[in-house]
């Protein structure tokens, strides 16, 4: 049974940092694709970062160079490393799990970020 369970969120201010972190069970890393997205409100949930089970990681155009996914193998954790924060960069941040061959996504129940002076 996959559970993916966020936390890091919270209150920064324009041109800060914040570090997310996705606590990954049922999952190997080596079969799932693991991703960030976010929701803004009134917006669609969009894809933020992806580490593939296998290959590069791919960022959205807007948080490239900011943006920096990564997994643990050791926690079984997956990171999102948050820099340069704008205030659109605010939204609840959720974790994805997709097993390489199957077509269900699991989610995280999500954290909120917020960014703002």
């Amino acid at each position: 049974q996959v559970r993916l369970v966020e936390s890091g969120g919270g209150l920064v201010q324009p041109g800060g940092s914040l570090r997310l972190s996705c606590a990954a069970s049922g999952v190997t890393f080596s079969f799932y694709d693991m991703s960030w997205y976010r929701q803004a409100p009134g917006k669609e949930r969009a894809l933020v970062a992806t580490s593939p089970s296998r290959g590069t990681s791919n960022y959205a155009d807007s948080v490239k160079g900011r943006f920096t996914i990564s997994k643990d193998n050791a926690k079984n954790t997956v990171d999102l490393q948050m820099t340069s924060l704008k205030p659109e960069d605010s939204a609840v941040y959720y974790c994805a799990a997709k097993y390489r061959w199957g077509v269900s996504t699991y989610w995280g129940q999500g954290t909120q970020v917020t960014v703002s002076s």
